[in-house]
């Protein structure tokens, strides 16, 4: 090859680069194609083995809405981590479906994606748990642990501090019937006053934190360990201000028993019931430097951008950007695999 590049001449040469180029885009089309062919007959194939067992338990009689056995009424998740033998372990349930009369199903996400989107949790959880015919069942596939006892219970939405300060827009122990007649927060900030002394800052945390008695201690590393862990464990969606249009669209697309039609609503401003302030001015470089110095302003800091990364996190794995526009994420997941087959 290195003989035949020295002798051919160099026009020769450049098209003979530009058609390797070429031949391999096309191939690299032509290998997507049959990947994405692959990826519907799959689909095809899952769809036409679950209502074929669904057909046969609808032949067999009317289903039975009594509670099952204790045995009978067993899900087993397998949550493969990669590299680890899972697939010698998942030959084993294959094995021993038939023979232990259960069902085995493969967890099929999109590009083996091991996060699922708020929405595909939602309707994950639905799915396995009261899909009666696949019972007992075996759903193995490389997704990530889910917790199911977490479920639609707790919402709310954090601030930044700048911004959230800006809303009030005055001393923050103080009401805004009183504006015109005391210092603005920037005045009361620089005279040291106790109506916008940093303690007063301590409002997300022990929100979050609960009824505790030491949520409310103010500065307390306990409270604020346990509101990062009931935000997780507990709430089923915080959001964000900034970014209170993508925290809409992501409740319309899990719970749309109770915000469908949220996000149009959002968008085309008939949200009359939001309030408004009025006169947002975001404090000075001066008295957010000075806020800043403090301990109470660090650790809600600190909490905001916990719950910023967290709700960052959940939207990049259900919504995706096109033209500038954000559109959810359709089902990423289906079961294929089913064994045993039905007569």
């Amino acid at each position: 090859m290195g003989l035949l590049r020295i002798m051919m001449p160099p026009k020769l040469q450049l098209l003979a680069v530009v058609a390797f180029a070429v031949a391999m885009l096309f191939l690299e089309n032509q290998i997507q194609k049959l990947e994405e062919s692959r990826s519907k007959l799959e689909r095809a194939i899952a769809r036409h083995e679950v209502r074929e067992i669904e057909q046969r338990h609808t032949m067999d009689g009317p289903r039975q809405e009594a509670a099952l056995d204790e045995e009978e009424d067993l899900v087993i998740i397998y949550n493969r981590v990669p590299k680890t033998a899972s697939t010698s372990f998942t030959n084993i349930a294959y094995d021993l479906c038939a023979k232990n009369k259960y069902h085995v199903l493969h967890i099929n996400t999109t590009k083996n994606n091991p996060v699922m989107s708020l929405q595909d949790q939602v309707r994950f959880v639905k799915n396995i748990t009261s899909w009666k015919e696949m019972k007992p069942g075996f759903y193995h596939g490389h997704v990530s642990y889910l917790d199911f006892a977490k479920g639609p219970t707790f919402l709310s939405i954090v601030h930044g501090l700048p911004e959230m300060l800006a809303r009030r827009g005055l001393p923050l122990g103080l009401t805004c019937a009183a504006l015109s007649l005391l210092q603005t927060f920037d005045e009361c900030v620089a005279e040291g006053g106790s109506d916008c002394a940093p303690e007063k800052l301590w409002l997300q945390i022990p929100f979050f934190c609960g009824h505790s008695s030491e949520c409310w201690n103010v500065g307390s590393r306990w409270a604020m360990d346990q509101a990062k862990y009931n935000l997780i464990n507990e709430y089923f969606l915080v959001g964000v201000t900034e970014e209170l249009e993508d925290f809409v669209m992501l409740l319309e697309a899990a719970l749309p028993r109770f915000f469908r039609g949220a996000t149009e609503l959002y968008r085309t401003g008939k949200k009359s019931h939001l309030r408004k302030t009025t006169e947002k001015k975001l404090p000075t470089k001066q008295t957010i430097a000075k806020l800043q110095q403090s301990h109470i302003w660090k650790m809600e800091n600190e909490f905001y951008e916990f719950a910023l990364e967290q709700f960052q996190f959940i939207r990049a794995h259900a919504v995706r950007e096109k033209d500038g526009d954000l559109f959810i994420l359709a089902q990423n997941f289906f079961y294929e695999k089913i064994y045993p087959k039905s007569n």
